[in-house]
């Protein structure tokens, strides 16, 4: 990938108790359109999830988080969200909800190499 590509990216939250509004950072959510890049990471941190809460079951969690990769994939997995276009995929996956896996607002930046960015944006963020 050769020039500055426009990228947007929301930050994957946590939120155990929703009417507490308290999060934890898990993962970040990356998307460019024009280089037809999408793509999400996350990491659970049990001992952290678990200091805001012990009811949280970290298998349901892992499940539905893996919806993020199906959906970015186009995996048949996925659903019909899966099926969309690239921006309709990451406009679903990072709209506004009030449930225990939410995203941050989306942030725009300039890249010259959108995995390396990816990468720094998860280590900064998450990590």
């Amino acid at each position: 990938m050769q020039g500055k590509h426009l990228y947007e990216y929301a930050v994957i939250r946590v939120v155990p108790r929703v009417e507490r509004e308290e999060f934890i950072n898990v993962g970040v959510i990356m998307y460019c359109k024009r280089e037809k890049f999408l793509k999400a990471r996350y990491h659970i941190d049990e001992a952290k999830l678990a200091l805001f809460s012990g009811e949280l079951d970290m298998e349901t969690l892992r499940e539905n988080l893996k919806a993020f990769d199906k959906i970015c994939m186009a995996s048949n997995e996925g659903g019909p969200i899966a099926s969309l276009d690239i921006t309709e995929r990451y406009r679903w996956l990072t709209a506004v909800r009030s449930t225990s896996i939410q995203t941050s607002r989306s942030n725009k930046g300039f890249s010259d190499d959108l995995g390396k960015t990816f990468e720094k944006l998860f280590e900064e963020l998450v990590m």
